[in-house]
């Protein structure tokens, strides 16, 4: 039971399907709770805010604070849901950064009451919250779109920061050597050039450091036009990973138009095996995919954490067989007659080689167990090796 209960406070804590009113209000919930803590830390810097509302603000702060708190602890409980093949979950999250960003989101907070001499120290991490903001790109495809891209594209991003890091070493060094002598003060040593390559490298350009000698200036209309492009590297870069990405979702959904994949729909019930297991626990042989979970009305994304339920109707897809691999099942609609009509299955007179596939009873397709009774009208498709006159051969 304790199980049953941790598994359900688990899937209200990630991100809910369509189908789980509970799971979809408790993320906007979670993000509602994160917007006005924001908002409410944005609005105290106003003086006039601060005096007229700062109890309500203050307030709010709490109420988002000790919901941040409950969620951390939740989190904390259910770690080896998220985490079930690590052998020490809770330290796994909690030392991961998403768990010391949720840590760092309500800690500070209680700080003060504990060390009051560091009270204006503390209220500088409440900053850390804002990464919360980051989670809301988890309830979004078209956000995590983002993280896709800056994932992908990470060498290369990191590489044109690394490009730029000894560009504005390199500058740095050549205008102290330039304009050292014309300006003691200001290009003191061969570091207090780094502000004035960072500000002519990325454009910004302030104005408050500038060359005063003839060869200092041609030098920074050179590094000003490597800045341009240095600038370009890393847009052109993401700027690249969105169209890559875009183009890969696009693909995907044209490649599955043009491969032939067949799906068959199975409605679970209480005595199947697959009732209460987790969709990852299945163990589903290569080449078969579980593409969907229907149940009532909602249809289900089928992630590694989903428990299926009685009730649920699964949608499987395979490949279907190519040309070289038909096989020749034959196919008998039962007269009144025929010898088998009236009769279970175990108590027909067939080859131990000949294996009944499958029973359609009108637009139903039965399971042939041994229990079921064949009646007239039926069309039983079967798999043996004696051919049979009143039967059509039926290649798949």
């Amino acid at each position: 039971m304790n199980r049953k209960r941790k598994e359900r406070v688990f899937e209200l804590l990630e991100v809910g399907y369509a189908g789980d009113f509970y799971s979809r209000a408790y993320d906007f919930l979670g993000v509602l709770a994160i917007v006005v803590n924001i908002g409410v830390n944005v609005l105290d810097t106003f003086d006039s805010y601060h005096v007229q509302y700062g109890e309500l603000l203050s307030a709010l702060e709490t109420v988002t604070v000790l919901f941040f708190t409950a969620d951390y602890a939740l989190r904390v409980w259910t770690a080896d849901q998220l985490y079930p093949e690590n052998p020490h979950p809770v330290r796994k999250y909690v030392f991961s950064l998403t768990g010391i960003i949720d840590l760092l989101c309500f800690l500070p907070w209680y700080l003060p009451v504990f060390f009051p001499a560091g009270a204006v120290a503390f209220r500088m991490f409440r900053v850390v919250r804002i990464f919360r903001l980051f989670r809301i790109n988890t309830y979004y495809d078209s956000l995590n779109v983002i993280t896709e891209v800056i994932s992908g594209k990470r060498q290369q991003l990191f590489s044109s920061v690394f490009i730029l890091c000894v560009l504005m070493l390199g500058a740095s060094l050549c205008m102290y050597s330039l304009e050292h002598d014309a300006q003691p003060d200001v290009f003191a040593n061969a570091f207090s050039g780094i502000w004035w390559a960072a500000s002519t490298l990325l454009t910004v350009g302030y104005g408050d450091i500038y060359p005063m000698t003839p060869a200092g200036r041609l030098f920074g209309i050179c590094i000003t036009f490597l800045g341009v492009g240095i600038v370009a590297i890393p847009t052109g870069i993401i700027s690249a990973g969105f169209v890559e990405q875009y183009s890969k979702i696009k693909r995907l959904s044209e490649i599955a138009d043009e491969v032939d994949i067949h799906f068959i729909k199975l409605r679970l019930t209480r005595q199947d095996a697959w009732t209460g297991r987790r969709v990852k626990e299945l163990g589903l042989p290569r080449g078969v995919i579980l593409a969907a979970v229907r149940r009532g009305k909602a249809v289900i994304v089928p992630r590694g954490n989903i428990t299926l339920e009685d009730g649920d109707t699964v949608i499987l897809g395979a490949e279907p067989l190519r040309d070289d691999q038909h096989i020749d099942f034959q196919e008998v609609t039962l007269r009144r007659q025929h010898p088998w009509n009236g009769k279970a299955i175990r108590d027909l007179d067939i080859s131990r080689h000949t294996l009944i596939v499958t029973v359609r009873r009108g637009n139903r397709a039965l399971i042939p167990n041994g229990d079921l009774v064949l009646k007239e009208g039926d069309s039983v498709t079967l798999y043996t090796q004696i051919p049979m006159s009143d039967a059509e051969k039926v290649r798949v």
